[in-house]
């Protein structure tokens, strides 16, 4: 009997290839992983997962390349993530809606053409809390979307949007909304947090410390996408819905970044409290200056507001619906991504010694 066909969009990327990775141990579907991207070194591949190259915004070769894959079902994870202070840009917008916005559209329209029975999509929490003026206590899906400020949360919302209103019996569709990943060759969090340590930016606590925010570690996305492509694939229970995905374990800012920082033997000299009010101030100032040196800041407007934000939501739906339960631990979680961190640091320092003898 032949095994359900799953195609990832973006297959080889810090998600994606997690993705694949679960897809694979479960031993109940044939894989196809399609990215622009060759396997990053660390994530392997695997024998049986067939990789193709191939771009989301280029839709007679996607055409191509799903006609032959010929997916039952599609788990789309491409898209364009802001880094550093482009996140709270406003340019760029029309590259950023092309590839999360445009790219999702294809897709749709290529996995309906080929005959697929579904596609799972991976969303982001930022649909609703790139509103980020105002603070979200134990939000649920319920909570209305579309009023992100931000470039990206605004994409994902508009790609989302089209996700769910694909929408049919004939091709169930599904969204997961999971909150700031971490884990293994993490692109983002971790190093960021790492190089706070460097920067002397640790004692600093932006407001009062006790705003409580999501977290999610990746492999525990991977299996939330997992079990949405079984339930599109049988019950069909989730279709037409979004969920929101984290590890269930509100930490404050400044515990999450102590956890992190612990791991690399470091401990902030001294605690500086800078009240909200003063902190923007300091976020101004910062971006003046780092703008005159043509630098780079931690701190600015933007970040002032997403570091003292209130920002955790319920995954009970997730739960009862998809049967998601985290798997892997905060806690153990960081301690993991961290020591993968250690290592990649360190073969970096070994193979610049190897270049200079």
């Amino acid at each position: 009997m032949a095994l359900p066909k799953v195609l990832v969009t973006g297959g080889t990327g810090f998600l994606g290839s997690e993705i694949v990775r679960l897809l694979v141990q479960t031993k109940a579907y044939e894989v196809t992983a399609i990215d622009i991207n060759p396997p990053a070194l660390g994530t392997g591949t695997f024998s049986d997962v067939r990789y193709v190259r191939a771009n989301i915004l280029q839709k007679q070769e996607l055409s191509k390349v799903f006609h032959e894959a010929k997916p039952s079902i599609v788990v789309h994870t491409v898209g364009v993530t802001p880094a550093g202070q482009a996140r709270y840009s406003n340019k760029g917008r029309e590259a950023l809606f092309e590839i999360n916005v445009t790219g999702t559209r294809n897709v749709i329209e290529v996995s309906k053409e080929c005959g697929a029975k579904g596609l799972v999509y991976t969303s982001s929490i930022t649909v609703l809390v790139d509103e980020n003026d105002r603070d979200f206590v134990n939000a649920d899906e319920t909570w209305p979307t579309g009023r992100a400020k931000l470039l990206y949360g605004q994409s994902k919302t508009a790609a989302e949007n089209l996700v769910l209103s694909s929408n049919s019996p004939e091709f169930p569709t599904c969204a997961l909304r999971p909150a700031p990943i971490f884990g293994p060759n993490d692109p983002g969090a971790i190093p960021t947090l790492h190089g706070c340590i460097a920067r002397g930016e640790t004692p600093f606590i932006l407001g009062d410390g006790s705003n409580l925010q999501d977290f999610v570690y990746v492999t525990n996305v991977a299996d939330a996408h997992v079990l949405a492509v079984r339930n599109l694939l049988n019950s069909g229970t989730a279709a037409g819905q979004a969920f929101f995905v984290t590890n269930g374990e509100p930490v404050t800012l400044r515990d999450f970044c102590i956890a992190v920082w612990r791991q690399f033997d470091h401990t902030p000299p001294f605690q500086l409290r800078i009240p909200k009010s003063i902190a923007w101030w300091v976020g101004w100032a910062a971006e003046w200056a780092t703008w005159a040196v043509r630098s780079e800041t931690t701190l600015s407007r933007g970040a002032i507001l997403d570091g003292t934000a209130v920002r955790y939501v319920s995954i009970s739906k997730a739960k009862r619906i998809l049967g998601y339960e985290p798997k892997v631990g905060l806690e153990e979680a960081v301690k993991i991504t961290c020591e993968h961190y250690k290592q990649q640091i360190q073969s970096r320092a070994y193979d610049k010694e190897e270049t200079l003898r």
